[in-house]
This record gives structure tokens, sequence and C-alpha cells, in this order.
């Protein structure tokens, strides 16, 4: 499966994830993890003898855009591994073997066994919020609590491709600075300065717009989750979703106070909430999966 249009996209993706992945400000290391599906990139940091914490970011990003306002913190108190997901950009490479028979448990677990990782606290934004749910479902022995953000329960058959389109179109087809930074400022809060007024953080943001390619997450289908299902994952999962964000108010608000979730919601605040109250999610989420 090609990941990126084209080599010169490539490129350029590749050199703004470093250039963000320095601009985390601590020692870190990145690990290739091989699994069924391909080689799985990793960015391992904080003190190996703190409780680890895995992170999932979401779809049409990286691990170093993603967790930028948020490394730092999170790896005074964790053991971090932050996870490229396969298919997605970043450094990850998927090989013959990702295709319609993906499994998303299995290469979790294989990612976690090359880690050498046994029981794990998760935490992810937007996609990465549902991984975490999935996972978090299918291995509940594995997973001591979850942190979900920019996220909701997969619960119903509304389909998130449709979601997707009405947020991220037209402004997605047409990549162009303006285009971006109006498609930035219609999925933040009030605090979109962190993505529009940080040039690395927009330029590697419109690079993932022009040469990602978007067909590569496919073979990740969001399978919807039964009531008994939701029931098995609500008292180890905490969820944090802006109320500006455009997916809470297409929906997705109103199913976490359907199905009675452990969910806390923020005015004036997006989809990108660790990094719009990044020091308030640092916080919540060292808090809340330690107590």
């Amino acid at each position: 499966m090609k990941v990126y249009r084209n080599a010169a996209a490539q490129r350029n993706i590749l050199n703004t994830y470093d250039k963000l992945l320095a601009m985390w400000d601590l020692e870190k290391e990145e690990r290739d993890i091989s699994t069924t599906y391909g080689t799985t990139h990793v960015i391992v940091c904080g003190n190996e003898d703190k409780p680890p914490l895995v992170l999932f970011h979401g779809v049409g990003d990286d691990s170093a855009l993603m967790w930028l306002y948020n490394a730092k913190a999170l790896a005074r108190h964790f053991s971090i591994y932050a996870i490229d997901t396969i298919g997605g950009p970043g450094k990850s490479c998927p090989n013959e073997n990702y295709n319609k028979n993906f499994d998303n448990t299995q290469w979790i677990d294989e990612v976690l066994a090359g880690l050498k990782l046994d029981k794990v606290f998760v935490a992810g934004v937007s996609n990465g919020a549902y991984l975490t749910q999935y996972y978090g479902l299918h291995r509940p022995d594995r997973v001591i609590k979850m942190v979900c953000m920019a996220g909701s329960v997969p619960v119903g058959s509304s389909g998130p491709m449709k979601t997707m389109m009405k947020i991220f179109l037209p402004e997605a087809l047409f990549p162009t600075k303006r285009n971006t930074i109006k498609l930035l400022l219609k999925l933040s809060g009030k605090n979109s300065g962190v993505f529009i007024e940080n040039p690395v953080v927009l330029e590697h943001y419109r690079s993932l717009l022009k040469g990602f390619n978007n067909m590569a997450m496919r073979w990740h289908k969001i399978k919807p989750f039964s009531e008994e299902e939701v029931e098995t994952i609500r008292e180890k999962t905490l969820f944090l979703v802006g109320e500006a964000d455009p997916f809470a108010r297409l929906g997705g608000k109103e199913k976490l106070l359907q199905y009675k979730m452990n969910a806390r919601f923020f005015p004036e605040v997006g989809h990108g909430i660790n990094h719009e109250i990044a020091e308030e999610v640092n916080g919540i989420l060292i808090d809340s999966l330690l107590s």
C-alpha cells in the first residue's frame, strides 16, 4: 500500500516530522518494530522505571505532530511509547500483508511484544481514541486504564467517512496555505494559534494534506460496539472532548451522554484538544491514569 503520493511528498513530510520531533525537547529513541503487517515506528521516551503509556495519534497525522505539546510533561511520569499507526503518515512501513485481512488487535499485540510490554496505560486522539477503546475491549487484561481525546464511543451505524467529508471538504482538496489555515480554524477552538502560529506545525500539516495518500488507512475499519461491549470499557475509560470540536457537534458528544460514559467537556476547545489546552490535558492524563 502506497502511503505517500510520491517520493517528494514523503521527503517533505518526514523532514518536518523530524523538525517537530526535535521540538519535543527531551531525550528519546526511535524504534522500528517488525510485525506481520510491516514495520511499526515507535518513539520511546521517559523513564523506563515509570509505568508504560502507549499513545495513538489520529488519521492523517503522526506521533511527532500529535504529542508535540504533551510528551515532555508526560515523560516525567510515564515510560512513553508513541506509535505511528501503520498505514498512516509517519515512519511506519506497511507490507503486502497490510490488506483487507488487517487486524488491529494482532498488530498492537505484536508491537507491544516487540517493545516487551505487558500491562499498559493507553491514550489516543481522534482515531487514536478508537484504537485505544478497541484494544481495551479486546485485551482488557492488558489495558489498565484509557484516556480518549477528541473521540466518542463507536456505536450506531453513522459512517465516519461521511462525517469526515462534512468537516474536511472542500479545504482538504485544495491544500493551499490559506485553505490549510481555514481547515485548522474549522477544527479548532479559541486556541487555534498553537497550530496556525507555529510555522513548523503549519508546514507539516499542509505537507500531510498534500502528500499523504488517505486510501492507505482504508484497512483500519471502524467496527461499531454493541451496548454490552460499551459496558465492559466504561469503568476504565475517560473521554476528554472539546465542545467546539466539529466531531462532537455532529453527534459525538450526544453519544457519550447517551451511553453514560465518563466524559469531561471543555468549552471553546476544538478537535486538537491536547494541543489547544495542553497543560490542562497533561495534568488530567497524569492524575486520571495514576490515581
